[in-house]
């Protein structure tokens, strides 16, 4: 029965952490339908080689700052066919399906700043903020709030009655990446061309509105392996987080087609926005208090959206400072007010708790995305060059279009 058990449990984290792999494909073809085509091979390039750079930070750094553990052992101790001191990986490898789940988590921090940073970053600086982010910073916070790190999460609890609840990541994953995002978004300025000299704005439209809303859908349907087996077992699974997680998903979009005027973009990310938002309580929360955080969540993206590109002049090219960071601070702040038993909720998260522990990790991210990318612009610089960008970072970067027989000259 052990042995059944346990292998149920690597199973079911195991089909985790390919849904939520899969949301990396989400990531690529939002941004490939949102860019323009001379930047879209660059997109699909930065989405993989980030996810492999992720992979390698996080299996000799990352994964070690955040839970205290290493993989420099036999091949038995990490199948869990013998024991050896200071290694706990369970049996039948366990422990590292629960990496490769929470690694997917962790990759997806480049993977929403590079949304962001579309079409005039520099290849080799990200790649080196790409290592920087998923080996430090991003587990130093992870540790905090999911492994109890520093102490914090205690100091929280006697503080404000509860510890910070984050049950899928709205501050930890999506607040944090946004956030991030922001401070290289400041540090790279606006695309060649997106503002006149008055300060107007240019209109640049999407390159695949289908592209767009594949990865939408892409992204939509691993969320369920993002926030459902965030459980990380078979026996604390939990169809709430399924229910809210739809109610949530289907409030942003409709919100979303309602503010945003039928327009197909904010729809498609208007589903993502109730997603982002309904993480760190999908747990506790009344479903149709999940409706409310997701419907909330499609306003805040698209009048924030507007208000970043038109009113603060902020060229975030696919809006992942209002999808992700401010849906993500939404969403954590929520989980405090909708988990709450008066308002339906399975309680034991507090308000005050939610919005400290949720500004905390906003104030943190951007802190850091300001100096990761403050230093990389000093020391090697971050934006392409004005000409580099006419060209579109497909063939300045790779050499090669999207489409290299059409683009072909004829003979």
């Amino acid at each position: 029965m052990e042995s059944s058990s346990a292998g149920g449990d690597v199973f079911f984290l195991l089909m985790g952490a390919i849904l939520v792999f899969l949301m990396h494909a989400g990531f690529a073809f939002l941004e490939v339908g949102t860019v323009r085509h001379k930047n879209q091979v660059n997109a699909m390039v930065k989405i993989i080689v980030d996810f492999a750079i992720s992979t390698l930070s996080y299996f000799f750094i990352g994964y070690s700052v955040a839970y205290g553990v290493d993989f420099l052992t036999s091949a038995a101790v990490l199948n869990g066919t013998v024991t050896a001191e200071g290694y706990e990986f369970g049996p039948q490898g366990l422990g590292l399906v629960k990496f490769f789940f929470l690694l997917t988590f962790a990759a997806a921090i480049p993977a929403i700043i590079s949304g962001g940073i579309a079409e005039r970053a520099k290849f080799w600086p990200q790649a080196f903020a790409t290592a920087a982010i998923v080996g430090l910073i991003y587990p130093l916070f992870e540790g905090v709030v999911w492994n109890g790190n520093f102490g914090i999460q205690d100091w929280m609890e006697a503080t404000f009655g509860a510890q910070f609840h984050d049950f899928a990541g709205s501050i930890v994953v999506h607040a944090v990446g946004g956030w991030i995002a922001l401070g290289a978004v400041l540090m790279l300025g606006p695309r060649k061309g997106r503002y006149t000299k008055e300060g107007r704005l240019v209109g640049i439209p999407p390159s695949s509105i289908p592209w767009l809303s594949l990865g939408s859908w892409l992204l939509c349907i691993g969320w369920f392996g993002f926030n459902v087996m965030s459980a990380q077992s078979l026996e604390a699974i939990s169809g709430l987080v399924a229910l809210n997680s739809l109610l949530a998903m289907a409030g942003g979009i409709l919100a979303a087609l309602l503010v945003g005027k039928n327009d197909p973009g904010f729809i498609h990310n208007g589903a993502l926005a109730g997603l982002v938002a309904v993480c760190a309580g999908s747990d506790i929360m009344h479903p149709i208090g999940s409706l409310v955080v997701g419907a909330g969540a499609g306003v805040i993206f698209v009048v924030l959206f507007g208000l970043c590109q038109n009113k603060w002049k902020i060229d975030d090219v696919l809006g992942v400072w209002p999808l992700h960071g401010l849906c993500g601070l939404w969403g954590g702040i929520a989980a405090g007010i909708f988990g709450a038993e008066a308002l339906g909720g399975l309680g034991g998260v507090t308000f005050m708790s939610q919005l400290v522990g949720s500004l905390m990790g906003a104030a943190y991210a951007l802190i850091f995305g300001l100096i990761t990318y403050g230093i990389l612009k000093a020391v090697m610089g971050i934006k392409m060059s004005e000409e580099e960008e006419a060209m579109g970072a497909d063939l300045a970067i790779h050499k090669i279009g999207a489409n290299p027989e059409g683009e072909l000259s004829p003979r």
